[in-house]
């Protein structure tokens, strides 16, 4: 089979291709060597117990090359897969503080920002060679955000 120039190769400059996935857990916002009071004070509601959930939304963007033959970036399902067994299947449906060592108790506080940290950790070495981890961007309802981003 014969391929041409691929369209990406006629301008210069680099292809992103973004994916979007959800999934829905709880979390807890609360240090042990802090006193009750002073949990409430500093995270508010997010410090009660058991604790509280969100039904997350997570934009995935990873750049490289466009495959010549395919006209892909990265092969999609790979991509989900990657995605699903690495993140989607850990936090559905879990929650944070049981489900991830480093948001266990004592440990990191599970922010959007924080979550959003250790999901780019999670998926970043996975990606195959061709591609990069550009950005991962955490959304728990409609007013918060956080991303994080290839320097």
């Amino acid at each position: 089979m014969s391929v041409s120039q691929p369209l990406a190769g006629r301008t210069p400059g680099a292809l992103v291709l973004e994916r979007n996935y959800s999934f829905s857990s709880s979390h807890r916002y609360y240090r042990p060597e802090w006193t009750p009071e002073t949990n409430l004070a500093r995270f508010g509601k997010c410090s009660n117990s058991p604790a509280h959930g969100h039904n997350y939304r997570l934009t995935i963007e990873v750049s490289g090359t466009v495959d010549p033959e395919t006209g892909f970036v990265v092969n999609l399902p790979d991509l989900d897969a990657l995605v699903r067994d690495a993140v989607v299947r850990r936090l559905d449906h879990a929650h944070i503080n049981d489900a991830v060592p480093e948001f266990a108790a004592g440990g990191e506080i599970p922010t959007t920002e924080n979550l959003a940290v250790w999901i780019a950790g999670e998926i970043a070495s996975l990606l195959p060679p061709a591609n990069r981890l550009e950005s991962v961007r955490l959304a728990e309802d409609d007013r918060l955000a956080s991303k994080w981003t290839r320097r």
